[in-house]
């Protein structure tokens, strides 16, 4: 078992966004990002994962393949494979994002249960 406590990745940078990784286990990786007002994540894939966000504190605009999706503290995001995620904090405060990164497994191995 491992512990950690996520307000140690909470850092801030007043020159951009800061990603300060968790864990990484195998294909999978748990990281925090964290931005102050008006900072952004450029539009990227994750080719043959999926990924899952939680707003853990502030307000922002994430666009996935051009459809725009505003989050608060609590909500979260999925998108999968070649969707384009963008973020922006369009907000007051700082936001941190809580994001889960999974490989999607390769399908000759994958079974029925």
């Amino acid at each position: 078992m491992e512990k950690q406590a996520l307000n140690q990745y909470q850092e801030f940078n007043e020159e951009r966004f800061t990603k300060r990784i968790v864990f990484k286990k195998g294909d999978n990786t748990v990281f925090l990002l964290n931005f102050l007002p008006g900072q952004e994540l450029p539009p990227h894939a994750h080719p043959g994962s999926d990924v899952f966000i939680q707003m853990m504190q502030g307000e922002g605009t994430f666009t996935v393949d051009g459809k725009e999706a505003s989050l608060k503290q609590n909500e979260v995001l999925h998108c999968q494979d070649q969707e384009k995620l963008a973020f922006k904090n369009t907000g007051t405060e700082p936001v941190t994002l809580y994001v889960v990164l999974t490989k999607i497994p390769d399908e000759r191995f994958a079974q029925d249960i």
